[in-house]
Formats: C-alpha cells, sequence, structure tokens
C-alpha cells in the first residue's frame, strides 16, 4: 500500500479548492436559503429578487432564566427505585420516577419552552428589502466556503445587479453591498421586523430593533436586546416614512447590521452602536477584505480533494429522471448544488460532493462556534427562523451537542471548541447540587437538555429525561482536546471538571444483584426502549451498554490524567478499583451487542439511536482487531439497525462503518445521508437527508448531522483513536484518488496524504516535538519520523 517514500513536505503549497453551493433560483425556504455566521451573529439569505428576506441570528436571544428545576427529597425515593430495578421490574422503577425523580416544574415545555424558565434560542428577526419590479434572467445565488461570503446576480431591465453579503467576525456586523453596471439603478425599500417582543424606530442614522424575551419567571427579567441597521449610500436619495428606509437612484448601497443581548454586556446598546460607528468608518473594500481574511485563517488550515469536480457536459445517467437537470440547472459551466444532489440519488458517484459535505460541516463550525462565541453551537447552530424552535433550539447531549464538535479537532479547530468547554464548565456547580438532590453524590451531573441558564436536572418525562450520563459524554470532548493537542496547559484546566464528573459516577455506582457488576441505576439507553417479561415497553433500567462504556472512558482519562498531574491517589486508587468491577460488553442472541444489561428486544429494532455502540465510535472500546468479536456484534447490531434514519442517525452510521473499515458501506451511508429531503415541506417526517443548502434534515433541520458526517467522512481517510495512525481505513472504490492536507491526529500531530487507486502516493506527518509515529494502511504497517 506503501508505494513512494514518506517526504518532509507534500501538498503544503498548495492552493485548496474553491467550493460553493449553487443555484439558478431564489431561496423559498430556509432549507434553501444560504447561511452565514460569525460565531454570535448569523444570517440567512434567501436572494429574493422582487422581495428580499434575510432571517437575522444572535446566538444568546434566548428567553428563560435561571431556575431551581431540582426536587430536592428526589434522593429519598432511591433505594425503592433501584429496588424495583433490582427485582426486574422496570416498569415500576419507570412509574417511580416519573413521580419522584424528574424535573421540577414544566422543564423544556415538552420541546416548547419559549415561555417558560426553561427558555428557547429564538430568531432575532427579519431584515426585508423590496426592489425594482421586473423579470431577472441569468440568475446566480451562491455561498462561496472559502471566503464566507454569499452573492446574488441576475440580469433586469437591461442591468446587472449584483449583491454581496457577509458576516463579519472582524468588524461584528452583518453586510451587504448593492451595486449595478449601470450608474442610479440602485432603488430599494429596507425595513426591520420582529413579530413580537420588541419594537422598531429610528434613531439618528439608524433603523433601530429594540425588545425583553420573556423570563418564564415572576418579576424576572428577560434577555433583552438591541440591533441597528445603517445604510450607506453612494449617490441617490435616502428617507424614512415610519416603517421603511427608502434609498432612490444610488450607484451603489451597503447596509450594516449590528446586534447585542444582555446576556453578554449590560451595556449592550452602546456595544452595538460602537460596531456599526466603526464598521462604517470602513470602505467596504477593506471590510470584505477583513473578512475574507479572518474566515480564511481558519478555513485554510485543512483541505480535502476526491477525484475530479463534475461538470455541466458530464453525461447524464441513464435512470436519473427527467427534473434531474434542466435546461437551467447548471450556471457558468458547474451544475447547481440541487442538481448534483438529485444525479448522487439516482446513482451517479461524485466523491467532490463528499468533500462539500466536509468543507461544509467546516464552514458551518467557523460560523457558529470561534473562540470567543459566547455559546457553543446548538441544535440548530445558531440559524433559526422561528421564536418556537423545534426542541426549543437547545443543547441535546445524549448525542447532539457532542455530535456538533466532533469534527473540530481532525479539522484543526480545535480552538473552535472553546464555548463547548466554557458551557460544562458552567455546569459544574448547578450540576453539584443536582447530583446531591437525586443521588446524594459527590461531584456534578448533567442529565439530557440543557440551556445557557445551568439546567443540569433531569427532563420533564421519565422515558428519555432520567438519563445520568449526558455531562460526562460532552465532557469527553474536553479530553479530545487534550488528546490532539498534546498541551500541558489544557490538561491542567479539564482535569477538575473531568475528576468531579468521575467522583458523581464514583458514588452512583451500586452491585448489580446477578453478577456483582457496578452499574449505573437508574438509567435509560438515550430515548430507545426494551420490552419486558409483559411485552411493556420500557425505557427505565441500570447498567445500560452506553453508560458503561461512557464511565469507563472517563475513569481511564481521570485515572490518566491524575498519573500525568501527580494528583489526587486516593481517587485514582478507588476509579482502578471500580474500573475493573464495570459491567462488560455482552454479546446477545442475534449476535449483537447488547444495548442492555438484560438481553432484552428492543421495542423498535430500527431506532434511531445506535447509543451502545457508542464504544465503536467515538470511543475505541470496539475495535476490529483488539476486540474482533465486539466488532463482529457491532457490525450484527448495525445490520438490525439497518441503514434508514434520521439525518444525523446516518450520520452517526457514517461513523461506525468506517470504525469497522468498510468504505463501501461508509460510502452507501453518505449517499443515503445525501438524500434530497423536502424544502416544501421541512417539517414532515420522512426519514432523513439533506435540504437543498445543505443542512441536515433530521427532520426538520438539525445542525448535528452535518457535523456529524463532516467528521464521518473523515474518519473515512484517518483515523487515530488506537496509538497508531491508519491511513484510508475505510477507502471506498470510488474514491480512487484523493489527497487531504493539514489534518490533525492525536498525539499533537497533523497529516498530509495523498493517494491513488487505494494506495498512498505521498505522506508528511509533522509534530511540534519530532518523533517516531507507527503508521497502519491496512496490514501493512511501518514507522515514520513526524517532523
Amino acid at each position: 500500500m506503501f508505494t513512494a517514500l514518506f517526504l518532509a513536505v507534500v501538498v503544503v503549497g498548495q492552493e485548496a479548492p474553491r467550493r460553493a453551493l449553487v443555484f439558478d433560483e431564489p431561496a423559498k425556504h430556509f432549507t434553501e436559503s444560504l447561511p452565514l455566521g460569525n460565531g454570535r451573529l448569523g444570517a440567512l439569505v434567501f436572494g429574493g429578487v422582487e422581495q428580499e428576506r434575510i432571517v437575522l441570528n444572535e446566538s444568546t436571544l434566548w428567553s428563560g432564566s435561571k431556575q431551581d428545576a431540582d426536587r430536592a427529597d428526589a434522593h429519598e425515593h432511591l433505594a425503592e427505585i433501584r429496588a424495583k430495578l433490582f427485582a426486574g421490574d422496570g416498569h415500576g422503577a419507570q412509574e417511580l420516577l416519573q413521580q419522584h425523580f424528574t424535573c421540577a416544574g414544566a422543564g423544556s415545555g415538552h420541546g416548547n419552552g419559549k415561555d417558560v424558565a426553561y427558555g428557547c434560542y429564538q430568531t432575532l428577526g427579519d431584515l426585508r428589502l423590496a426592489f425594482e419590479p421586473g423579470a431577472a434572467s441569468e440568475y446566480r445565488r451562491e455561498l462561496d466556503l472559502t471566503t464566507a461570503v454569499a452573492k446574488t446576480s441576475y440580469v433586469q431591465n437591461g442591468v446587472r445587479f449584483e449583491r454581496e453579503a457577509i458576516a463579519s467576525a472582524a468588524d461584528q456586523v452583518l453586510g451587504f453591498r448593492f451595486t449595478a453596471s449601470r450608474p442610479g439603478s440602485i432603488t430599494l425599500r429596507a425595513k426591520l421586523e420582529r413579530k413580537e417582543s420588541a419594537n422598531v424606530m429610528p434613531a439618528g442614522r439608524d433603523l433601530v430593533l429594540v425588545g425583553e424575551l420573556a423570563s418564564g419567571v415572576e418579576d424576572v427579567q428577560g434577555v433583552q436586546f438591541a440591533a441597528g441597521l445603517r445604510a450607506l449610500n453612494r449617490g441617490g436619495q435616502s428617507s424614512y416614512d415610519g416603517e421603511w428606509l427608502s434609498i432612490r437612484g444610488a450607484d451603489e448601497v451597503v447596509l450594516l447590521f449590528a446586534a447585542r443581548t444582555s446576556f453578554t454586556a449590560l451595556d449592550y446598546p452602546a456595544r452595538a452602536v460602537g460596531e456599526l460607528d466603526r464598521a462604517a468608518a470602513r470602505p467596504w473594500s477593506e471590510l470584505l477584505a477583513r473578512h475574507v481574511a479572518d474566515h480564511r485563517s481558519y478555513f485554510d488550515r485543512v483541505s480535502l480533494e476526491l477525484g475530479p469536480r463534475p461538470s455541466a457536459s458530464a453525461p447524464s445517467t441513464p435512470n436519473a429522471p427527467d427534473t434531474t437537470n434542466p435546461p437551467d440547472a447548471t450556471i457558468s459551466g458547474a451544475p447547481t448544488t440541487t442538481a448534483r444532489l438529485a444525479a448522487l440519488a439516482s446513482g451517479t458517484d461524485d466523491p467532490d460532493l463528499a468533500a462539500l459535505f466536509f468543507d461544509y460541516g467546516r464552514y458551518l463550525l467557523i460560523s457558529s462556534s470561534r473562540p470567543d462565541s459566547p455559546l457553543p453551537a446548538n441544535l440548530q447552530g445558531l440559524w433559526a427562523e422561528e421564536y418556537q424552535t423545534p426542541w426549543n433550539g437547545d443543547f441535546h447531549i445524549n448525542i447532539n451537542l457532542q455530535m456538533n464538535y466532533w469534527p473540530a479537532e481532525v479539522a484543526a479547530l480545535g480552538d473552535c471548541v472553546e464555548p463547548l468547554v466554557k458551557l460544562v464548565e458552567s455546569w459544574v456547580e448547578p450540576g453539584r447540587k443536582t447530583a446531591r438532590s437525586y443521588y446524594g453524590a459527590r461531584g456534578w451531573v448533567a442529565h439530557v437538555i440543557t440551556n445557557p441558564w445551568g439546567f443540569t436536572s433531569p427532563g420533564e418525562h421519565a422515558s428519555w429525561g432520567s438519563t445520568p450520563t449526558g455531562g460526562a459524554w460532552t465532557a469527553r470532548q474536553l479530553w479530545e482536546r487534550w488528546l490532539y493537542s498534546r498541551d500541558p496547559a489544557v490538561l491542567a484546566r479539564i482535569y477538575p471538571t473531568l475528576r468531579d464528573a468521575a467522583l458523581f459516577f464514583a458514588d452512583l455506582l451500586v452491585e448489580e444483584p446477578t453478577h456483582g457488576w457496578l452499574v449505573t441505576a437508574p438509567s435509560n439507553s438515550p430515548e430507545n426502549a426494551y420490552l419486558d417479561a409483559q411485552g411493556r415497553a420500557v425505557q427505565t433500567c441500570m447498567g445500560p451498554t452506553i453508560d458503561q462504556q461512557i464511565v469507563r472512558e472517563l475513569f481511564g482519562a481521570v485515572i490518566d490524567a491524575s498519573k500525568r498531574l501527580g494528583r489526587d491517589e486516593e481517587l485514582r486508587k478507588e476509579l482502578e478499583a471500580k474500573l475493573a468491577r464495570l459491567a462488560p460488553h455482552q454479546i446477545g442472541k442475534h449476535g449483537q451487542l447488547q444495548e442492555w444489561l438484560v438481553d432484552w428486544d428492543e421495542a423498535e429494532p430500527q431506532h434511531r439511536h445506535v447509543s451502545h455502540l457508542f464504544g465503536l465510535h467515538p470511543s475505541n472500546q470496539i475495535d476490529v482487531r483488539r476486540t474482533p468479536e465486539l466488532a463482529k456484534a457491532a457490525r450484527t447490531t448495525l445490520e438490525r439497525r439497518g441503514d434508514a434514519g434520521t439525518g444525523w442517525s446516518l450520520a452517526w452510521k457514517i461513523g461506525f462503518w468506517a470504525r469497522l473499515g468498510d468504505g463501501e458501506r461508509a460510502w452507501r451511508l453518505v449517499k443515503l445521508y445525501a438524500k434530497p429531503s423536502s424544502a416544501s415541506d421541512p417539517l414532515r417526517y420522512h426519514g432523513g437527508g439533506t435540504y437543498p443548502n445543505l443542512f441536515c434534515a433530521h427532520p426538520p433541520f438539525q445542525i448535528d448531522g452535518n457535523f456529524g458526517a463532516c467528521a464521518g467522512i473523515a474518519e473515512m481517510l484517518l483515523q487515530s483513536q488506537n496509538e497508531e495512525l491508519v491511513l484510508l481505513p475505510a477507502l471506498p472504490s470510488a474514491w480512487k484518488e484523493g489527497r487531504f492536507r493539514g489534518w490533525r491526529a492525536r498525539g499533537g500531530l497533523t497529516v498530509d496524504c495523498a493517494w491513488k487507486d487505494g494506495k498512498v502516493t505521498e505522506l508528511a506527518l509533522h509534530a511540534a516535538n519530532p518523533r517516531d509515529v507507527t503508521v497502519r494502511i491496512g496490514d501493512d504497517v511501518r514507522t515514520v519520523r513526524a517532523q
């Protein structure tokens, strides 16, 4: 498999391929729009010709407030609940959980928490633009991922109109520029719009949107916000009629938008005005250059090429429907994104589309989570058009928030994990109270759902809300930061958080009566149910496989860290003793990896969650070489679950099959993930896939699948979870040639690699401290020097 000498430097100086989302018509729904973001501010640009809508977002625009959602006496019922579990009565234990072990109050409002204390992430509103009427031709709309610039162009009444849109982190504004091929042709009207909890008014040169969201708690102030729109026109006349800001006959118009909330600053109105003032003092060329340079400082860190690009002249697929390539489906020689999705679904291999998904995942992470972002990427990143966002647009921590950050390290975006690190650190204090209230335990715990207000209690229903491992699972991303960076400062910072999470489980574990194994109790396997002896669907159990895997990994991390730091020897001994007694993996009657301590059948065999394969991915407890029997059982589990699923579930399965070394199956899952989903009916539950703008369709839109697919594609080409570097571990035959540059691997490594016909042709390893590295390609293992 190694066909070339290992070179000290390869592919480093090559220009990364330019990739874009391309459309030939305006968006009708936000799942067709172009997303922009600077890690705090976001926009969804529709590209309408006569009527333009731009959805506006600010990542801290949350309703709700801090609350005490713990049941102070819950721990008094713990022994009774466990007794039911020990007796095999999960149904009875679940009834007790519902009575005594859920959160106090309304919880998440059953996913509709806008007006309760839990709260909801909401849209900031819309920027509405009205232009001169007239038929348009030569329409083009694109989002350049390399520059993070959205462009719209068309010809109307013999004039070519062009628009540019950016979300600048360098200047903390959204910027929109309008130009035309004929002087004096720009005429537009602009207004800010929010349907509730806000007022719009003029203020000096600006149009201002101000308001306050509901706190959900009587006599407690909610999040307040202020946003401003400023128009800068060259030529023409401007006026304001009480609703619309109008500009007529201009040569060029630039609109700048800034917004701040009381979540991050008491002087939020002044900060927004200051950002507008500073941005307005710069010409558009400078704003654009600063924005592009800042974005590319993240985006250009890595690249991926997978074979040639499809072109408009490429032969059509014999079995493709007639609508796959309509006459106007190509723009300037490049097929539209929707045409590419349709062609892939109809059987045309398009490896470069996988590279586009990889780049899009990186783009979305850079746009929604930067080192200085006040909050991490939520269920929708930071893009939402709703006031009651699906599932509150919150942080689900039984897979979803974790998946958001899976591609961060390999894509050299480890610094973009910082908002997640801060969120996990913010759980420690409220989580201590929750641990005492429900379990009488040391340490801290967070369960299944959380928000910016420190919610660590169980959810409002026992069937899904009582999983105690959500916080520990999320905290593993902190450990990944250390594994990839090998930065002693990172280890010193994260250790107290991980240690105290381990303290909780050291107290929570209890000896189950059949084997004497230590297990979590009570718990459940996220959102899935088993059939008990009476044939009832029950969720509550003890020692589900995922819990044991998470605790095993957490204890191992804390033991390792404590040795490196020379701290907490007594705790280390306690964890080592309990680690040895954890319930092991078990293989069930179908040859599958058991999901529960008992070999129950699933109430829904094709359930979207495959939680018990956490040990295969993202963890490394199951491996085709080290634990072949468990890997075989994991494969059987996946076969029984089936390939179908929600968008994020499909993305996770890419990672599973990549870890099993099955490139053809992983590529099949990529193509299933890329299956076009309906933008006209985005809430219809017809199976997961991809919307026209490549947003992941759960459905509805959830961004976790975008990040999971990005990470899964990386897993197909590079793995580093077992103290060795594995190149091309799940390379499908369709990916005949390609290269990646700048990818990060555990152990502080950077990897550049190229291949052709399944054989590595170029390889370079880089490390801050040169050392020898074990490299595997298939069965060929060698030692390579990292320089």
